[in-house]
């Protein structure tokens, strides 16, 4: 089989939360982790869209990237290229506005409420836990609060051993319902099971072609 016919590309577009961006040699932007409704994807970026992207894009906004798949066959792995990349129309304004100074608000002090209390979710952060897909988990459970608009509600808090390292990586719910094992593609279910009556359907959002490229490049 020759290496054409062994190799097959389609168009794709694919909707999530901008996770994180990764980095080669320390400098150099390749791609972006997104967090979709099957788990965490990495999308390679063109290089157009490497040459201008705005390293200070908020995580947690709400992306739809277009552009080409490719299948190998021999591999059975699939890789994705982004030649564009959107925000919903709803987040354009943050993503527009992330650089500006924001004036501090007015405080009433007679209409001044106590702060409520957040609800935590525990998430041990040691080497065994981590080296176990610790981080992924921690970076898919922002991106499931964020897409189920709870991040003020609920907060995750990094915790020392758990005492439990050969089954990590390991975390506990606010309700003390504690977990091992967990991987990222995981959470949306876990995040259902727990906030089912609070979340969002964010993949009802309209979007709006927007240019997430550092100004200094326009």
């Amino acid at each position: 089989m020759g290496a054409c016919q062994s190799l097959e590309v389609s168009e794709f577009c694919l909707e999530g939360r901008f996770i994180d961006f990764v980095i080669k040699d320390g400098y150099k932007l390749k791609g972006l982790l997104l967090g979709t409704h099957e788990g965490e994807c990495y999308v390679k970026l063109a290089k157009h869209l490497r040459a201008a992207f705005d390293l200070r894009l908020p995580r947690g906004t709400w992306l739809q990237v277009v552009g080409y798949k490719k299948y190998d066959i021999k591999k059975d792995k699939v890789t994705f290229k982004a030649e564009r990349v959107m925000a919903a129309r709803s987040e354009v304004a943050r993503v527009q506005t992330i650089a500006a100074p924001q004036e501090p608000p007015s405080i009433d002090n007679a209409k001044v409420k106590p702060a409520k209390t957040k609800a935590t979710i525990l998430v041990c952060q040691k080497s065994d836990c981590m080296k176990r897909g610790g981080k992924a988990v921690c970076q898919a459970l922002e991106a499931a609060l964020s897409d189920r608009g709870l991040e003020d509600q609920v907060t995750i808090k990094g915790t020392g051993c758990m005492k439990n390292c050969k089954a990590g990586p390991n975390l506990v719910m606010p309700d003390k319902t504690r977990y091992s094992q967990i991987q990222a593609p995981q959470v949306p279910a876990l995040m259902n099971k727990h906030f089912a009556d609070k979340g969002l359907e964010p993949q009802q959002e309209s979007f709006k072609e927007v240019p997430i490229v550092n100004p200094k490049f326009c």
